[in-house]
C-alpha cells in the first residue's frame, strides 16, 4: 500500500487525479474521469496502448490483469514491485493515455 500511496502523491501533485476504487481496490483515476492505474494485491495495475503496453507486458514477471481466471482484461498490464522504480513513468504514460 505504500508503494500505492507514494505513487498516488507524486502522480497528484503533477496533475489533476484523485483515489478511486475501482474492481473494489485502491486506483487512481482523474479528476471526474476513468481508472488508469490501480493496486492489486502487491502488484501495479496499469491500463496502457501500443508499444507502452508492450513495453509493460516485457517487464519481467508482468502479464495482462486477470481478475477473473480466462477473463483477461486486454488493456490492463499487472506489473510486480520488482519494477516499482518504473511505477511513476508508467502511471504518468497510463493518464496520458486517456486521451488517446
Amino acid at each position: 500500500m505504500a508503494r500505492f500511496a507514494a505513487l498516488l502523491d507524486e502522480l497528484s501533485s503533477e496533475r489533476d487525479v484523485v483515489k478511486a476504487s475501482m474492481f473494489g481496490m485502491p486506483g487512481i483515476k482523474r479528476r471526474g474521469g476513468k481508472a488508469f492505474c490501480g493496486l492489486y494485491g502487491d502488484d501495479m495495475i496499469f491500463k496502457l496502448q501500443g508499444e507502452d503496453h508492450a513495453r509493460a507486458l516485457s517487464l519481467e514477471g508482468a502479464h495482462l490483469f486477470e481478475p477473473m481466471a480466462g477473463r483477461a482484461m486486454k488493456a490492463w498490464v499487472q506489473v510486480p514491485p520488482e519494477h516499482q522504480a518504473q511505477y511513476l513513468d508508467l502511471g504518468r504514460t497510463a493518464e496520458a493515455s486517456l486521451e488517446a
